[in-house]
């Protein structure tokens, strides 16, 4: 049964795909701050640990589809000319309908995280007020856009950190590995409707490179199991070949598909995170995400 044409179009607007790889952000962040393996080890003891993680499950799809909701409000003349097949251009949602969406949306992800602590309530915050400037401001912005729009990616992740307050001050870096690799999507990015130039997709294959090593580095870091470098290499098998596809040719096509499997693979960044700091069947369970996030990606875009 088809899904009636209003609500349709607020997921498009939303963007279901690129949901779940936020809520693997929260799983990735939960698995750092030691949260996720002491819910699984004693369940009846964590009660507060769960409900909580499912607070910022809701707080993150509050978030991002709020996020990426007023992109749409803020380009939506642009996208009369280049996208017109969006939901807004289309006319299935006025201006005005979609900036009570994302500000429901903004405003009830602040709110859920609000009810897991203090810590949480600012992070949410300031990842709504980072994702509002990119909107208005910072994707037109050469070298600071791809910074402001990883910067909530990294809110993100300490999101799911924030489950256990006192974990920030001992992971906080972690957040800079997904701001590295969003500035790298979004670097990619810039020429999804026109063909871009190879200088900027070598530039995010440079930075994707950094993230490996990264993650890599981190691993042997923290002593990880063998597994983690089979989701690593998952991860690069997943980015590279569509990027240095895009890079042989820099058709927009072809750049629009490096940016698509960029987005998802974010699940496998968050496995890879996962199996680090607690193991590789949290891992495979952080992966279990990425046929939902490819589902939803056939029926609603990413970009």
């Amino acid at each position: 049964m088809p899904l009636p044409r209003k609500l349709r179009a607020y997921l498009q607007l939303m963007r279901p795909a690129n949901i779940v790889t936020a809520i693997a952000d929260i799983l990735a962040g939960a698995a750092a701050s030691g949260a996720m393996l002491t819910i699984v080890n004693s369940l009846d003891e964590n009660v507060d640990h769960s409900t909580n993680l499912l607070w910022l499950v809701l707080a993150t799809i509050g978030l991002y589809g709020g996020g990426v909701v007023f992109n749409d409000v803020f380009d939506a003349k642009l996208d009369q000319k280049e996208r017109p097949e969006r939901p807004i251009p289309r006319g299935d949602v006025s201006v005005t309908e979609g900036a009570i969406l994302g500000g429901v949306l903004l405003v009830g992800g602040i709110l859920c995280a609000a009810q897991v602590s203090v810590a949480s309530f600012v992070i949410a915050t300031a990842v709504a007020f980072c994702a509002l400037l990119y909107d208005a401001w910072g994707k037109h912005q050469l070298i600071l856009g791809p910074v402001n729009m990883g910067l909530c990616r990294g809110g993100n992740l300490l999101l799911g950190i924030s489950l256990v307050p006192a974990a920030i001050a001992d992971y906080w870096y972690l957040s800079l590995i997904p701001i590295v690799y969003i500035a790298a999507i979004t670097m990619v990015s810039r020429g999804e409707v026109h063909g871009g130039n190879r200088s900027a997709l070598w530039g995010g294959a440079g930075l994707y490179t950094i993230v490996i090593l990264a993650l890599a580095t981190l691993a042997i870091r923290e002593q990880s199991s063998w597994v983690v470098f089979v989701f690593l290499a998952l991860f690069a098998s997943q980015i590279y070949p569509p990027l240095f596809k895009a890079i042989r040719h820099a058709q927009p096509q072809l750049i629009g598909k490096a940016v698509k499997a960029g987005v998802i693979s974010l699940i496998v960044l968050n496995a890879v995170f996962a199996s680090v700091f607690a193991s590789g069947i949290f891992g495979l369970l952080v992966l279990l995400l990425l046929p939902l996030s490819i589902g939803l990606a056939r029926f609603f875009a990413v970009t």
